[in-house]
């Protein structure tokens, strides 16, 4: 295809060269889930191995993966993000959540969502799903902390919008954050006593969540999703508040081997479902 003189100095052109088409970019939605075999990539895009093939060879050398030897007989690669790629998160979860707003809903801006949206049937689909091994976030003192804890037999990953935002959009569903981290705050040693961790998530920086963290005397773990790696990972629902991409409420618990047991979503009454994530948490260290 010819292109237009100005696609030289076109940041946008240069984009689009590099996401190609539909294709490549259901191959970097899926690497991103943790799907980072040829054969496992193959079968959750439902592509041609020479299709495949050719466009995991694209990616390569556009810079925004690159391969990582795991079996030498025969020879088999892994296909991981490299910066650029980690880069391309962001645009991602940016293009979901369009698609989940425009195309799949209303338009109308949301905090939170139906029970016949294709966010509620994707978080639900969660259950039963691991998650990558590999997947760490920046905690509250800048150092990146495993988004499951190690030590635990389950962990319940909250993620909320924002905690000491000044909500001047009337946003269905956005307010509670404060309360829903109190909650976990007060509950805290019933979860330690169960052999289960708590984990706060948010698109807020690290230094944003230290701040309330002190204020509030917060124990558990928050942690910063400000590039999207859990958001796109997981394909989270969010919305557009404040001047950013944010979390919408929700609640997974998931066991040792990062699998999700259960998914609590959307959060609409957040004193019931706290109480139900921490019943869901003792559930599943009794079953471990």
């Amino acid at each position: 295809m010819r292109k237009h003189n100005a696609d030289a100095t076109c940041g946008i052109a240069a984009a689009a060269v590099v996401l190609g088409d539909w294709w490549n970019v259901l191959v970097l939605r899926e690497i991103a889930r943790g799907h980072v075999r040829f054969d496992a990539l193959a079968a959750e895009i439902g592509l041609s191995r020479n299709v495949l093939t050719e466009r995991l060879g694209r990616l390569v050398a556009h810079g925004v993966l690159r391969r990582s030897l795991y079996q030498r007989r025969p020879v088999r690669y892994e296909y991981v993000l490299t910066d650029a790629g980690r880069a391309l998160l962001p645009l991602l979860v940016a293009m979901q959540d369009w698609g989940d707003r425009w195309a799949l809903g209303d338009g109308s801006v949301t905090a939170t969502a139906d029970t016949d949206s294709a966010e509620h049937a994707r978080v639900h689909a969660l259950a039963g799903t691991r998650l990558p091994e590999d997947l760490q976030l920046p905690g509250i003192q800048g150092a990146d902390l495993p988004v499951v804890s190690p030590d635990a037999a389950a962990t319940v990953l909250f993620t909320y919008p924002g905690t000491g935002v000044d909500w001047n959009e009337e946003i269905p569903g956005v307010a509670g954050c404060t309360l829903e981290n109190r909650l976990f705050r007060e509950a805290w040693p019933d979860f330690q006593r169960s052999g289960a961790d708590v984990r706060g998530i948010s698109t807020q920086l690290p230094h944003e969540q230290a701040e309330f963290a002190r204020t509030e005397e917060i124990p558990h773990v928050l942690l910063s999703d400000a590039h999207h790696q859990l958001g796109a990972a997981l394909r989270l629902p969010t919305f557009r508040g404040a001047g950013r991409l944010r979390l919408k409420r929700l609640i997974l618990v998931v066991d040792a081997e990062r699998t999700v047991r259960h998914a609590l979503f959307p959060v609409q009454d957040i004193s019931r479902a706290f109480a139900e994530s921490l019943r869901l948490a003792e559930e599943c260290v009794r079953v471990v």
